[in-house]
């Protein structure tokens, strides 16, 4: 399936359009990567930790995305927007939400 953050696929006609797709993740970071991440930011450097756990919330969420466009009958998703939020300030949450137009593209 072709999933794009353009309104249109370069060489392909939108044929129908099916509905709004959405797809969200919600993950938590524990004690330890907290403690890791805090020195990293210390000593400086990027946090491959948040890095890791970030990249898997977003695979969740358009996966989800996915699964949605594809139980409406669509072989492709347009206009894809990433959305990203911290959840309380205290709990260290984090999600990500991907939504899109399902279509079905020739």
């Amino acid at each position: 399936m072709d999933l794009t953050t353009t309104p249109s696929i370069e060489g392909k006609r939108i044929r129908k359009y099916c509905g709004v797709v959405a797809g969200e993740a919600i993950l938590g970071a524990n004690l330890f990567k907290d403690l890791f991440a805090g020195i990293r930011d210390l000593v400086g450097g990027r946090s491959g930790t948040y890095e890791r756990e970030l990249q898997r919330a977003r695979d969740i969420a358009l996966q989800e995305l996915e699964q949605k466009a594809r139980a409406l009958g669509a072989n492709a998703v347009v206009g894809i927007d990433l959305d990203y939020e911290v959840m309380g300030q205290n709990n260290g949450m984090l999600m990500v939400s991907a939504s899109g137009t399902a279509v079905i593209v020739e």
